[in-house]
């Protein structure tokens, strides 16, 4: 029998939705007093929007761009309509909190054995069928369990669970911009480091916004067609490019996940000509992660991803120039461990979502001294 919503939440099940390499984590307990809210709790006006006639008003935080009546929601169904004025109804709503290793997110090249608090609210800017977290995602705020943690507590929490790093993540943490600008602002001023796990499905405006915030940001680049992203994810690979390009060049550290889905996503074709987007817009140096899928929500019709076509699409990106790709969510396997571009020895061993080895001097190296791309201390 499956989980309802809300015995998802308050076993732990917010860690079962980033299940790569099949590690669970235990519940650590940062939500304790959880509540049902029906209330104004956590609501407060939202940014990135505008009256367009009477009442009605329009998001702009999205490609979206939601026209949205008085009394009605966004496609993400934490913005909300109130008289004419647009409202985020997750303000401080944190509806999973829990502390992963940071390879779990996953970033390689970003602190690599390190741990990162990790929080979500409720909803999402696009309806993906093959969605890891749609518990969270796919909800109104209401439907959650949720525990307030204000912008200035966020820091202590992770201090006291001893995370140097907060990550936003599970659910689309766009979705809830005015809170992690806040809360991130908070963080940096204390000393903590910041990182967005995000689909990149947001307008440059606002992604630059919460870009200034972020030490690190990993971006689920669903597929590389219009056509993925119109019917699978109800999006547009051109606004997740564009994002992907303007965190490129706002200067914190990226790196790109790819979950590879049989027969949708997985043509030679199709990986050859990301490859090289990539190299040619962002730099041979982003990390690029192609990762195993498992069905899971709407998409349960596909078989997981033979572990033969993740390591042939990592071939074709190094052939296309890239230097640092990974294959996810196959414990042990060789290329989910780091390899100077240079001599190709081993800089970092994982095992699973944890650092085993890191043999990096000062960011370089240790075997012929060239500097490793990345972001170590």
């Amino acid at each position: 029998m499956g989980l309802s919503r809300r015995e998802f939440l308050l076993s732990g099940g917010a860690a079962l939705c980033a299940f790569a390499a099949g590690a669970i984590l235990p519940s650590c307990g940062f939500l304790e007093g959880l509540f049902s809210s029906q209330g104004d709790e956590f609501r407060i006006t939202a940014r990135h929007w505008e009256r367009v006639e009477g009442t009605t008003v329009q998001c702009r935080l999205c490609p979206n761009e939601c026209i949205i009546e008085d009394g009605k929601r966004g496609k993400c169904r934490v913005r909300e309509n109130r008289g004419g004025t647009m409202a985020s109804l997750v303000y401080s709503r944190i509806a999973a909190a829990h502390v992963d290793p940071i390879e779990k997110k996953p970033f390689n090249h970003f602190l690599p054995g390190s741990l990162a608090f990790s929080i979500a609210s409720a909803g999402c800017c696009l309806s993906c069928r093959f969605c890891q977290n749609w518990q969270l995602s796919q909800s109104r705020p209401e439907d959650l369990d949720a525990r307030r943690i204000t912008p200035a507590d966020l820091p202590e929490r992770a201090r006291g669970a001893g995370a140097p790093v907060i990550a936003y993540t599970y659910n689309e943490p766009v979705v809830q911009f005015e809170y992690v600008v806040d809360s991130a602002r908070e963080a940096r001023s204390r000393g903590l480091m910041t990182a967005l796990v995000s689909s990149g499905y947001i307008n440059p405006g606002p992604m630059r916004e919460l870009a200034a915030h972020m030490d690190a940001v990993k971006i689920d680049l669903k597929a590389f067609t219009e056509r993925f992203y119109r019917e699978i994810c109800g999006g547009a690979l051109g606004a997740v490019k564009r994002t992907l390009e303007t965190v490129k060049s706002a200067g914190p550290w990226l790196e790109i996940v790819v979950l590879i889905i049989p027969t949708l996503n997985d043509s030679p074709g199709e990986i050859r000509e990301m490859a090289r987007w990539i190299k040619d817009s962002l730099g041979r140096d982003v990390p690029l992660h192609f990762t195993r899928y498992h069905p899971m929500y709407l998409l349960t019709n596909i078989q997981p991803t033979p572990v033969a076509t993740l390591e042939r699409c990592r071939g074709i990106a190094l052939a296309e120039g890239l230097r640092y790709v990974y294959v996810g969510n196959v414990p042990g396997h060789r290329w989910e461990n780091t390899f100077c571009h240079s001599c190709g020895r081993a800089v970092i061993r994982r095992a699973g979502l944890f650092s085993t080895e890191l043999l990096l001097r000062r960011g370089a190296c240790p075997h012929c001294g060239t500097a490793i791309p990345g972001v170590w201390a």
